[in-house]
């Protein structure tokens, strides 16, 4: 199977230049089904099929699943600074390091199972809440000083969570674990 395939199963975020309220209720949908959708596909995994990589030079499944916890919750932080500072330049993170980090490679996944679905809950609760006025603010990225709406950054956590989900997905069809 081709490589950008196994690295992108459903290919890069595809943002819409018009945001449309619409779009952002699809996008918060995904978040709110996200937890139980992964917790179901996750469920039956032996700690062999865990540590399974997803594919050649990439994460394992465990790694995969720590990995969404860690980086979802950085993103909420960043709505959080988005809406109480001006224009915030938000902290990047290695999260390739991040996944290498013992946690990452060894803890249960029950951790950031619970993890995600707790802050999914909150997260959406807190995004169904937000003014238009509000979606409009935005956050830097310090790589390349890219300016993200609020209302973007809906959407690329909406493809986040169906990208990884795509990842395990595709590997237990691929391996027959399903």
């Amino acid at each position: 199977m081709e490589l950008e395939l196994l690295k992108y199963p459903i290919g890069k975020p595809q943002i819409p230049e018009m945001i449309t309220m619409k779009h952002i209720q699809e996008w918060i949908n995904v978040l709110e089904l996200f937890p139980k959708r992964l917790k179901l596909l996750v469920k039956n995994l032996s700690k062999e099929q865990l540590d399974t990589c997803y594919r050649p030079e990439g994460w394992t499944i465990r790694q995969v699943i720590h990995h969404v916890s860690d980086s979802h919750h950085n993103s909420y932080t960043r709505f959080k600074w988005t809406l109480t500072e001006n224009q915030p330049i938000i902290k990047a993170y290695y999260e390739d390091r991040w996944a290498e980090l013992f946690d990452s490679k060894s803890a249960p996944i029950e951790l950031s199972l619970n993890t995600i679905e707790a802050l999914h809950a909150k997260w959406v609760y807190f995004l169904k809440g937000l003014s238009v006025e509000d979606l409009a603010q935005f956050f830097i990225h310090p790589e390349g000083n890219e300016k993200v709406s609020l209302k973007e950054n809906i959407g690329i956590y909406a493809w986040h969570c169906n990208h990884h989900y795509e990842h395990i997905n595709q590997l237990l069809i691929r391996k027959n674990w399903k």
